[in-house]
């Protein structure tokens, strides 16, 4: 089913797919995982972010987060 959209701005794309119109099946074909602080993945035009001492300690237990084998 065909649908009009309105204004969109793309600031940045380093890959992946970009989709207007119709599509019966998208999936990924790469998963990452990425560890940050606070505020250090917003993503605008304009970011203004203001944070004090932060500290992100990370204990990841998993062995596959999110398989993509079957998504050919």
């Amino acid at each position: 089913m065909p649908a009009i959209t309105g204004p969109i701005q793309i600031s940045n794309m380093g890959s992946g797919t970009l989709q207007f119109g119709d599509a019966a099946v998208i999936s990924p074909k790469q998963a990452t995982k990425t560890i940050n602080g606070s505020g250090a993945a917003n993503t605008g035009a304009i970011i203004a972010t203001v944070s004090a001492i932060n500290g992100t300690n990370v204990l990841d237990v998993n062995g596959v987060d999110q398989p993509i084998a079957g998504n050919n």
